[in-house]
């Protein structure tokens, strides 16, 4: 007789309890990135109470043992809740945080570009971006490659200004 038990039902359909301890210490991390967020994340989150006061209380914690009790604590409200939104703010925050990075060296490479290509680069942008005033970016990459040439400093005033221009022109563009 061959063992149908799973066919039949008669096994519990509960997870292993490799599978549970998985789901406890996703959930424990989950809390845990809860303390590092700022009070005006956290306030945007829909905590329970009790679990924003715990989160609260673990940033306050220096002591080791108690900051780690205070994690499973987290860990053990977590689990009485359901946590996929918070678990889904965590993700857009963290997709923010990409495209942001993505911006952010998308500029610096311009900027690069510009400072290393001169007018051959300024041209370039122009054919990118016709919709930014390109005689202020021609006008601000001349100074700021004259700067960087008398200059030891490998990014300049001018080249700050430079990144501020761009950043600013290329966060409206579409």
């Amino acid at each position: 007789m061959t063992d149908d038990a799973d066919d039949h039902g008669s096994f519990d359909e509960r997870p292993s309890k490799s599978e549970r301890k998985r789901r406890s210490d996703d959930l424990q991390a989950l809390g845990e990135a809860l303390i590092e967020l700022s009070d005006s994340e956290l306030d945007a989150l829909p905590l329970p109470e009790q679990l924003r006061d715990a989160v609260l209380l673990a940033r306050k914690i220096t002591a080791h043992g108690g900051l780690y009790r205070q994690k499973q604590y987290i860990g053990k409200l977590m689990r009485k809740i359901d946590a996929e939104p918070i678990r889904a703010a965590l993700e857009a925050r963290r997709d923010r945080e990409r495209v942001e990075a993505i911006r952010f060296h998308r500029v610096e490479q311009w900027r690069d570009r510009l400072l290393r290509e001169g007018p051959e680069g300024v041209a370039a942008f122009r054919t990118e971006f016709p919709q930014i005033d390109s005689t202020a970016v021609g006008k601000l990459t001349e100074r700021a490659r004259k700067e960087q040439q008398t200059s030891k400093e490998k990014v300049t005033p001018a080249g700050r200004e430079l990144f501020r221009l761009l950043r600013d022109a290329l966060s409206r563009a579409p």
